[in-house]
């Protein structure tokens, strides 16, 4: 197809590699440990692979909770931490997020045993952020999350009107899910975000003007609020009556973005990433975004300067490599340094703002000689602003770059996801 050869050439002129291809291929513990000594920082990422249920739309790695399931994967995550302590050796890890699946359906089920092990093992300089599902949040489990230290906490609300929860399939009630989020409020979590979908089949902009209204109401201190993406292996990505004209699909998306950016704007709270808006003075909930981090748990994903990696996305793979003592690695990529420093470019434009020094830090070289043009570029066309320290992408920037970088990210995912969900163990998976 013309969409493929156009990517693989700008794909090309950014990496420097004729093609991205995993290998199942394991990294050597030397190269591991040599890769995390040369970091300052490095964040970690915990995956938690269990649901309830299985949404329509959602592209993560997950099955089924069971009680079994999941004492096992409780052991082989402690497995995994001990393996990677000595690999550490005490290096700072300034990040901590906790993903899924859904991280909750585990709390009392092996989730604190396997916190024990991370800050017993890890040198952990950092809070603990969460996902969560709404349904898990009463006051005896909120308390719990406390208890372990968990002062960022993300909710799967999804939606706040009832019509639009029935297409998502999700269980709970619009007032029952609004009553949910005021009691998580009340608890003083230094930062309460709550995932939220927007163009959903017939959503209006009155309706995302009034959920949005409504987020601000219940007293969140962050939303993350991204539109329905169509991942062919999800059953909403199978649906193709789902599926709606994508040069349309854009510039009705940038409508709904520009209704819930003027609410939040106009509310005290400031973009912090392409799809989050934090309210102003607040440490925002952040996922995988960190300049280098380690995954633990079935698919997990790690990236290690030169080396990026990600673990068996089958729980029952992931518990066998565990108990034979080996890394539960799947595929593997060793990265040039000019595709290290398009990664680096990715994930600061999803960030919508960065330091170029930080680039200068990471790679010893300078970000004007590397990106100048190209920045300069979209400087003139209103997408950015760059006043020689700092980069700051515009509203209509952030947009429209992220849709650019959406056109190899979802084809990335859906080729290297979709193929560790069907094998556990793929021989390659060429991007």
């Amino acid at each position: 197809m013309i969409s493929e050869i156009i990517r693989k050439q700008i794909s090309r002129k950014f990496t420097g590699l004729p093609e991205l291809k995993f290998e199942n291929v394991v990294p050597d513990v030397e190269t591991v440990h040599k890769n995390l000594q040369e970091l300052n920082t490095i964040g970690l990422y915990l995956h938690i692979p269990f649901c309830h249920q299985i949404c329509p739309y959602c592209p993560y790695n997950k099955e089924i909770f069971s009680d079994d399931a999941a004492q096992q994967y409780t052991h082989a995550v402690i497995q995994e931490v001990q393996k990677y302590s000595a690999l550490m050796a005490g290096k700072k890890i300034s990040s901590f997020y906790i993903g899924g699946g859904t991280p909750t359906t585990m709390l009392g089920k092996g989730l604190e045993q396997m916190l024990e092990a991370v800050y017993r093992h890890f040198n952990m300089e950092c809070a603990i952020h969460i996902e969560s599902h709404p349904n898990h949040l009463s006051d005896e489990n909120l308390n719990a999350l406390k208890a372990l230290g968990v002062n960022y906490l993300s909710v799967g609300v999804e939606a706040l009107q009832d019509r639009h929860l029935k297409v998502l399939e999700r269980p709970y009630t619009s007032a029952g899910v609004k009553k949910i989020i005021e009691r998580a409020a009340g608890k003083n979590f230094e930062c309460l975000n709550i995932d939220y979908i927007f163009d959903l089949p017939g959503q209006t902009c009155d309706e995302v003007e009034e959920a949005v209204h409504e987020m601000i109401r219940l007293g969140i201190h962050q939303a993350a609020t991204y539109p329905l993406f169509h991942f062919p292996y999800t059953r909403f990505g199978k649906d193709t009556t789902l599926h709606r004209n994508a040069v349309a699909t854009m510039f009705r998306r940038r409508k709904f973005l520009k209704i819930i950016e003027g609410i939040f704007y106009s509310s005290g709270f400031e973009r912090s990433s392409v799809w989050a808006f934090t309210q102003k003075g607040t440490e925002k909930y952040c996922s995988v975004t960190v300049p280098s981090y380690l995954g633990i748990g079935a698919s997990g994903g790690s990236y290690l300067r030169d080396i990026f990696y990600v673990n068996t996305f089958n729980v029952a793979a992931y518990v066998k490599a565990a108990k034979n003592g080996r890394l539960p690695v799947a595929l593997s990529i060793g990265l040039s340094e000019k595709a290290q420093m398009a990664g680096w470019l990715y994930w600061r434009i999803y960030e919508t703002k960065f330091r170029k020094s930080d680039f200068s830090d990471r790679f010893g070289l300078s970000f004007d000689k590397e990106y100048g043009a190209f920045m300069k570029m979209l400087d003139f066309m209103g997408f950015l602003d760059d006043n020689n320290s700092i980069v700051r992408l515009t509203d209509k920037g952030t947009y429209w770059i992220h849709a650019f970088e959406d056109f190899f990210s979802i084809d990335y995912i859906n080729k290297l996801w979709g193929t560790s969900r069907e094998n556990s163990w793929p021989e390659e998976v060429i991007l």
